[in-house]
């Protein structure tokens, strides 16, 4: 049976441990056996934690033994995005200079999953200090592969946690998004994705030192778990959904809300903005939409969504203005060619002014309220995750018509963190070899009607992982 552990579901290991089915030791020698066959083909995991895994493990197993109940995750694997600490462990964000930056404590949501059961089993590779564009390649790690083509990108920010966990090197990843890190990779890689309201889970972005980021930093970025099956998206949720003294963002609401009367209204959006859907992408929401409508969905489709280009344009001026003053540092931080994604978007977009500065803090909240007012009347809205197929790895920072292209690819993304609304991005088949998929976003605290609709989708069309990463052809020599 142990060979097989690491194909089981995060619910399945944990169901298997507590039960005594088979040890949390065996379950992590199973995914530790995984990563020595997988990892040097796709270079996802980028700190192996395997001798302080098993010791975890075995702990967990002497619990057990004397009669201790276990978490709902116990024994289960999880990886950790670079960027995210774990005690004792360096917290690198993929830059040389911060390789030995090591961990005091876990930041909270690994926390939380570990007081769950789970066990971190490595970092996770990711852009270079997130900011070197949305393909997963670091300054200290290198480049992350697409298991199911290698001349496309995992996508990112959270690329090494979506390829794990596709390949079956870790049941759960815990990656962050802020427009799109959680959701565009889970696509690329054929896995379920969560991005959680904002103050959803508590978390801890600071990067060095005892200051928080600014206002953009605290209200965008939110972490969020990737799984291959919708239902251990749920569990992850439940774990790490609450409130931390460490976090005063996170609040109190409950992980579920009251049951909506009648039939659930859908709000569809294929082509967000009007600014282009690449047929096959139409296709998967267009598919996604009639196993919602079989499973007693009211989904309608509807002109668009609110004020879309108003709120990329704000999202960007925002960011910027905040970012402008660490640029000429960061910049160096970046390495070789690393810094070319922010600078195109620096050169485009001018920090804003104070006076501009707070008018865009009144714009960013009327934008919340139309969202607010949208998702009002429907409770729930289908669309894509990224409006493309998965794009070569660097596009983005390969020059402006890359940059703008895959910007406007994400900008469903964009726009919901923007708005701070949850959203969970599933498979939906596979075309052409590649994953497609979609989001499904929902009311602020909703995430439960989120989860509902992304089961209702995977029930009906399947769940395409774990992988095994795909070989390229070996080139066929020619005769003279």
């Amino acid at each position: 049976m142990r060979e097989a552990l690491w194909k089981m579901s995060a619910a399945a290991q944990a169901e298997a441990v507590r039960s005594a089915d088979v040890s949390a030791v065996e379950v992590v020698d199973s995914h530790l056996d995984r990563i020595g066959e997988v990892n040097p083909r796709v270079n996802a995991v980028t700190q192996l934690l395997a001798e302080r895994a098993r010791a975890t493990a075995a702990r967990l197993d002497r619990r057990r033994a004397a009669g201790e109940a276990l978490g709902p995750l116990a024994g289960v694997p999880f990886t950790v995005k670079e960027s995210t600490p774990i005690e004792g462990v360096p917290t690198t964000f993929g830059v040389e200079r911060f390789r030995d930056l090591v961990a005091p404590a876990d930041a909270p949501p690994v926390a939380r999953l570990r007081a769950a059961g789970a066990i971190p089993i490595g970092h996770s590779n990711m852009p270079t200090l997130i900011l070197a564009g949305m393909h997963t390649r670091s300054e200290l790690f290198g480049d992350t592969v697409n298991p199911w083509d290698r001349g496309r990108t995992p996508g990112g920010s959270s690329g090494g946690d979506a390829v794990a966990v596709a390949t079956g090197m870790a049941a759960l990843g815990l990656g962050n998004d802020s427009g799109g890190s959680v959701r565009v990779p889970a696509q690329f890689c054929g896995v379920a994705g969560l991005k959680p309201s904002t103050g959803r889970f508590p978390a801890d972005h600071r990067v060095l030192g005892p200051e928080d980021p600014g206002p953009a930093s605290q209200l965008l970025v939110t972490d969020g778990p990737l799984a291959r099956t919708v239902d251990d998206l749920r569990i992850a949720y439940e774990v790490l959904a609450g409130t931390d003294p460490r976090d005063p963002r996170a609040v109190p609401v409950p992980a579920y809300g009251p049951p909506l009367p009648g039939r659930v209204k859908v709000a569809l959006v294929a082509d967000p903005g009007g600014h282009g859907v690449h047929p096959t992408v139409r296709a998967a929401v267009t598919t996604a939409a009639d196993a919602l409508r079989d499973a007693g969905y009211d989904v309608r489709e509807v002109a668009d969504v609110p004020r879309l280009d108003e709120a990329l344009e704000a999202y960007g001026r925002i960011t910027v203005t905040e970012f402008a003053p660490s640029w000429p540092v960061v910049r160096t931080l970046l390495g070789s060619g690393g810094d070319r994604y922010i600078a195109m978007m620096m050169e485009r977009t001018p920090p804003a002014s104070a006076a501009e500065l707070v008018k865009l803090m009144g714009t960013w909240l009327s934008i919340r309220r139309s969202w607010a007012e949208f998702l009002d009347a429907y409770p729930l809205l289908l669309g894509p995750v990224f409006t493309e197929p998965p794009v070569e790895p660097g596009l983005e920072s390969r020059d402006r018509a890359g940059r703008d292209r895959v910007g406007s690819a994400m900008r469903l993304c964009t726009v919901t963190s923007f708005v701070g609304v949850p959203a969970v991005a599933v498979p939906t088949g596979l075309v052409d070899g590649l994953p497609c998929g979609v989001q499904v976003v929902g009311r602020a605290f909703r995430e439960d009607l989120c989860l509902d609709a992304a089961r209702a989708i995977e029930d009906r069309l399947g769940v395409l992982t774990p992988v095994d990463p795909r070989t390229p052809p070996t080139p066929t020599p020619t005769l003279g």
